[in-house]
């Protein structure tokens, strides 16, 4: 089953991530590689796969990738090969991805794997103040940058199957959570 987790940059997607990682056994994370420099805090392998863009842009044109996109003016994409391990291992993947990501792994991938579609929402004041608090310290154009992008994001919500409100970190991990194990649970029954 792939649990795919959006929302704004900064609603909190990482956090929630890692604690379903903590929190359940079944739970792994898939890493999206990207061309973007690691921030202070990242872990190669862990929170992404870094690469250079000539390596990104090379892994595009042969097609080693089920989706990828320019987000905040860097490459971020989904490896077909590292996806179809992961899903024959028979994990639970949990994988933070932007509104285009999604629409592009569920029309890939939705005949052959259960997809759950988790959106977090966060109010925008609430999300500027996440922003300037973050430890890698963005600029003023990179906070900009990602607010820009919130309007076209939460335009998008109507794909998601589930749409949470992330102001408080213990009840989202817990209804999401809960929603993991419900479709879980679901999709086991399947015959």
């Amino acid at each position: 089953m792939l649990v795919l987790l959006s929302g704004v940059s900064g609603a909190g997607k990482d956090t929630i991530k890692k604690e379903l990682i903590k929190r359940m056994e079944n739970v792994v994370s898939l890493p999206s590689f990207t061309d973007r420099p690691p921030r202070p805090g990242d872990v190669p392998g862990q929170t992404y796969h870094f690469v250079s863009t000539e390596e990104f842009e090379a892994m595009i044109e042969k097609q080693e990738l089920y989706e990828y996109n320019v987000h905040h003016e860097h490459y971020y994409g989904t490896s077909r090969k590292l996806m179809n391990e992961k899903i024959q291992s028979g994990k639970i993947i949990v994988k933070d991805i932007d509104v285009n990501g999604v629409e592009n792994l569920i029309q890939l991938l939705k005949q052959d794997t259960k997809v759950v579609t988790i959106f977090l929402r966060v109010p925008k004041d609430i999300l500027m103040k996440r922003l300037q608090r973050r430890i890698d310290k963005p600029s003023i154009k990179e906070i900009q940058l990602r607010l820009n992008r919130f309007d076209y994001e939460e335009s998008r919500i109507d794909m998601y199957d589930y749409v949470i409100k992330n102001n408080n970190l213990e009840k989202s991990v817990q209804i999401i959570q809960t929603i993991i194990e419900n479709e879980y649970a679901l999709k086991e029954a399947e015959f």
